[in-house]
């Protein structure tokens, strides 16, 4: 247990300390997808979708992260940017949201939200018509800023 930072000595979940952590500028950037059918991917891309405009409600669905992981640090975010493209070739939405804030600790866990969050959304908003949705690759694909360095995903 001493190798996790989120358990204290006896072995329950605490919030780690990053006070002492220098603030710097720390960036996310993280990824997923939803593939839906064809006919699905049609009434995304024509605004058909009754419940509204699928991409404009997803670009919205982010900063709720310490509300639904548990110890994760309530931040100050400077920025949230979510990139949603219609890939035709694959009949799917691409997801790219990046994160930036000046602070203790990095906002890997808000990116990796704001992606989940928004194809989430895309789900909600397209399930009336098709139910075998697929949401996949939810992935941090970098981090800057912080002790522990920078990080590329490969």
């Amino acid at each position: 247990m001493q190798d996790f930072t989120h358990f204290n000595s006896q072995g329950r979940a605490k919030m780690v300390d990053v006070g002492e952590k220098p603030v710097t500028v720390r960036t996310a950037v993280a990824a997923g997808r939803v593939t839906v059918s064809s006919s699905t991917f049609a009434l995304i891309k024509s605004g058909g979708v009754k419940k509204g405009d699928v991409l404009a409600t997803a670009q919205i669905a982010a900063k709720h992260t310490p509300d639904i992981i548990p110890m994760c640090h309530p931040i100050l975010i400077d920025s949230i940017d979510i990139r949603l493209t219609l890939n035709e070739a694959c009949c799917c939405v691409d997801i790219v949201s990046e994160v930036s804030c000046t602070g203790h600790t990095g906002v890997e866990m808000e990116a990796l939200t704001a992606a989940s969050a928004a194809a989430l959304t895309v789900y909600d908003m397209c399930k009336a018509v098709q139910k075998d949705i697929v949401i996949s690759d939810i992935r941090l694909l970098k981090k800057t800023g912080g002790v522990h360095g920078d990080f590329t995903a490969e």
